[in-house]
């Protein structure tokens, strides 16, 4: 499967404006042959947690919700994005919703760990486990920005039968070893194909790394972006996940009746 993935700017709050980037990345994706677009965190909202927090109107995402829908039947492309959900209880989480190119929602996530205060403060941490779902004949999972800096997540997802992880994320420049390293040693370690996408530029006062990656389940690159916007394309399979997996049996020989003995 050729998966795509956009790195962009986002403009904080208007939906308008990042609802015509997504389209026209969903176009070019569709076109190159892509059968499913990765997109950031947050970006049809832009990532600004105090903002969103004092001014986004909660009852406008079902219809954001269905102009991405509209988008991935109008281009023939299934599309992964990240918005705001609202709980049972009425406050706000950082979700993330893949869509097939039927425009159905095949896949939703709430993101489990927040960053840093203002994250914090505007948003509460989901609680439930990656779930799978099988697309074009891979074991696709759904993980936010800093979950992936927490090793349990992307094992959960290869334990449920993950063959490829898709992380919207919304890194700040300076921490350049999260794309470069710690992505590629969770899909080292976990056998998993990782696609990592993040924003680019400035926004709301925060300047983004942009260095989007998709890293191969022997901790590979795929591809790598550079601080601009960009799309990036890999052939991803769930071939590459077996053979990694029966070249080095991680996930078979773990030993987790002893690791509960440590208090892990």
């Amino acid at each position: 499967m050729l998966l795509a993935l956009m790195q962009a700017n986002a403009a904080v709050l208007d939906v308008e404006e990042n609802l015509a980037t997504l389209e026209a990345a969903a176009a070019a994706a569709a076109e190159s042959g892509a059968a499913m677009l990765l997109t950031p965190e947050l970006f049809l909202v832009g990532y600004a947690p105090a903002r969103l927090r004092a001014h986004l109107d909660p009852t406008s995402l079902p219809a954001v919700h269905q102009r991405v829908a509209a988008i991935a039947v109008e281009q023939h492309i299934a599309i992964a994005f990240s918005l705001p959900a609202v709980t049972e209880s009425g406050e706000l989480t950082i979700a993330a919703t893949l869509v097939d190119d039927a425009g159905t929602v095949i896949l939703t996530y709430a993101k489990v760990h927040l960053f840093g205060p203002e994250e914090r403060e505007a948003f509460v941490p989901g609680a439930l486990a990656p779930t799978v779902v099988q697309f074009q004949g891979m074991g696709v999972c759904l993980a936010i920005c800093y979950d992936i800096e927490f090793p349990e997540v992307a094992r959960a997802a290869a334990l449920a039968g993950a063959d490829l992880l898709l992380v919207p994320t919304a890194l700040a420049h300076g921490f350049d070893a999260v794309p470069q390293v710690l992505v590629r040693a969770r899909a080292l370690e976990s056998q998993l194909t990782i696609a990592y996408a993040n924003h680019s530029g400035v926004e709301d006062g925060c300047t983004f790394l942009g260095g989007s990656v998709i890293a191969a389940p022997d901790g590979g690159l795929l591809a790598a972006a550079g601080m601009a916007p960009e799309i990036l394309l890999a052939e991803v399979s769930a071939a590459a996940a077996s053979a990694a997996r029966s070249a080095v049996p991680y996930l078979a020989e773990r030993r987790p009746d002893l690791y509960g003995s440590w208090g892990l």
